[in-house]
């Protein structure tokens, strides 16, 4: 059974700086935990991205990602689902070709730069895809703000997901709409971009030549949004199964409840406060991991707070995802420090048993059980962390888990009949 924590003497300041959040949340420890998210690599590695193939047939959909990185979740899961599909010639694309790094230390390189793209299509993609971004309203965005202007006159269809929403009210493309965001942002999102009409309780929008999707995971939705329209709803049924995602609703947006910070969320405070015990998990890139598989590893850990994440493998060679994605590890698993944990990615990596020679490291592999890739990740961090952990973080995710039989420790646990209204002062730079 759960037990409270007991409010007293100075456990009773520090859950108050937790509750009062804007204290809280600007303790050094915070800022640095949320920024680790998007620590970019500093070894200038730049390896080549994959050959491009191109259909002239087909029509093509990017996901963008600026050069400060982008959210893991919304730029992987929307790529996976529309190369899944087969019907879009499906790219990355940045403003220059070197490395970015996703949240968690992913880093990844662009499949085309913004130019050579333009090259390719001579004209507007089909579907842009804009996940979120740290940089979101500031200077360095502007090369990203710019070029989706350019491409939404000149036709494209454009999917916001999560604070992606942002980057599209930053560049003026969502005045006088109707959009989604994350329920962590949307109170921000409204003071800072007034002139949008932010919508609440959905996980998706869809405004014509504009498809805003709410957290993370939402994406999905939105992105099967896309498939239903340019493909087929047959087809949004195929990928949808192809990738395990049992929350789609044909033809409509699923509502849902609207999240709010409460008690037991201030978990993550608590997380980040005692960061200092915060365990090393590297994670084994091997090729032909599914790229949903790759982003539930390092969103799961990443978006708990509980844990930093290092991309690592063999003599840190670039890997190809299962649709053509590469990635540049950090480091070779051996060479990687104090790795306090290695968790291998992936269904065919756990059928081969693709890190047995790491067996000093005990890798433990999250997709050996079928399901949605982010059903095994969040029961291990139930089991190593705690359930509060693990509840928090589907919850940032916008991930139902009635389904999972979340079991493990407790270590934080906060009195229920706490209120706390302070949800607008969060600042967040993972979601």
């Amino acid at each position: 059974m759960r037990t409270a924590l007991r409010i007293t003497g100075t456990a009773l300041v520090f859950l108050l700086a937790v509750l009062a959040l804007p204290a809280g949340f600007g303790a050094p420890t915070v800022v640095a935990a949320f920024d680790d998210l998007h620590a970019p690599r500093t070894d200038g590695a730049a390896p080549l991205p994959a050959p491009v193939a191109h259909d002239p047939a087909k029509p093509t959909a990017v996901v963008v990602v600026g050069d400060k990185g982008a959210v893991v979740s919304d730029a992987l899961a929307p790529y996976e689902v529309l190369a899944t599909t087969g019907a879009f010639n499906v790219y990355t694309v940045a403003p220059t070709g070197r490395p970015v790094p996703l949240t968690g230390g992913l880093d990844l390189v662009p499949d085309l730069t913004f130019t050579e793209l333009d090259r390719l299509l001579g004209e507007a993609a089909d579907v842009v895809v804009v996940p979120a971004m740290p940089d979101v309203g500031e200077s360095t965005s502007k090369p990203v703000t710019d070029w989706l202007v350019r491409q939404a006159a000149g036709g494209s269809l454009l999917l916001g997901v999560c604070n992606g929403s942002a980057v599209l009210a930053s560049a003026g493309l969502l005045d006088g709409r109707e959009a989604a965001t994350h329920w962590f942002r949307v109170d921000g999102s409204e003071d800072r971009y007034p002139a949008v009409e932010w919508v609440r309780g959905t996980r998706y929008v869809d405004d014509g030549d504009i498809i805003s999707a709410a957290g993370i995971l939402s994406g999905i939705d939105g992105t099967l949004r896309v498939v239903e329209r340019l493909v087929s709803p047959e087809a949004a049924v195929r990928a949808a199964d192809a990738t395990g995602w049992r929350h789609y609703r044909r033809g409509t947006a699923a509502s849902m409840a609207q999240a709010r910070f409460g008690p037991a969320d201030t978990v993550v405070g608590l997380n980040t406060g005692f960061g200092w015990d915060r365990p090393t998990i590297g994670v084994l890139l091997t090729d032909g991991v599914g790229e949903i598989e790759l982003a539930s590893v390092f969103d799961t850990y990443g978006q708990s707070l509980a844990a930093r994440t290092s991309a690592v493998a063999p003599d840190t060679e670039p890997v190809r995802s299962r649709h053509g994605l590469t990635f540049v590890p950090r480091a070779d698993p051996t060479a990687a420090g104090d790795l306090d944990r290695l968790v291998v990615p992936g269904a065919e990596a756990a059928d081969r048993r693709a890190a047995d020679r790491y067996a000093d490291l005990a890798p433990v592999y999250p997709h050996q059980e079928p399901g949605f890739p982010f059903d095994g990740v969040l029961l291990d961090l139930a089991r190593t962390t705690d359930v509060a952990t693990a509840e928090w973080t589907a919850k940032v995710l916008e991930y139902p888990t009635d389904h999972l039989a979340l079991t493990g420790p407790v270590r934080w646990a906060v009195n229920s009949s706490l209120r706390n209204d302070s949800r607008r002062a969060v600042v967040h730079h993972g979601v």
